[in-house]
């Protein structure tokens, strides 16, 4: 991903990221969003339904639904993988209908998508298959 799209997201959701320059250590963030420029509509709608969720079940103060941190976001095999300590079953409900978009969502530009095949497993349109062969 773009290093501006990276940024754009850090700020946006400060919570969610707050591992985001931590060391490969504690968390595999350090290596920053491993997914195209397409899943950035994803990853951002996720993130915003994720941290509303959570403050909204936390507003009157005790922390009923712990605060997710993401420790990884990355492609593997053609879909996204969004890898997270904390949630409950609803945010996990959140992050599997997102994996789920990007599987019909080109990774390079977030047009409709499906899998396609011929050494690694990608996720692309027909104008970005066409491309890559």
């Amino acid at each position: 991903m773009r290093k501006e799209l990276d940024e754009a997201l850090c700020a946006k959701y400060p919570l969610v990221f707050t591992d985001r320059h931590a060391p490969m250590t504690h968390t595999a963030m350090c290596w920053g969003f491993e997914v195209g420029d397409g899943w950035y509509q994803i990853i951002d709608s996720l993130c915003g339904q994720i941290q509303s969720y959570i403050d909204w079940q936390n507003r009157d103060g005790p922390e009923n639904v712990k605060q997710v941190v993401a420790s990884q976001v990355k492609e593997k095999f053609g879909g996204l993988r969004f890898y997270y300590d904390g949630g409950d079953d609803v945010v996990y409900g959140m992050v599997s209908m997102a994996e789920k978009w990007a599987h019909i969502t080109c990774e390079k530009c977030g047009s409709p998508g499906r899998g396609r095949s011929g050494g690694w497993i990608r996720t692309l349109c027909d104008v970005h298959e066409a491309e890559r062969i």
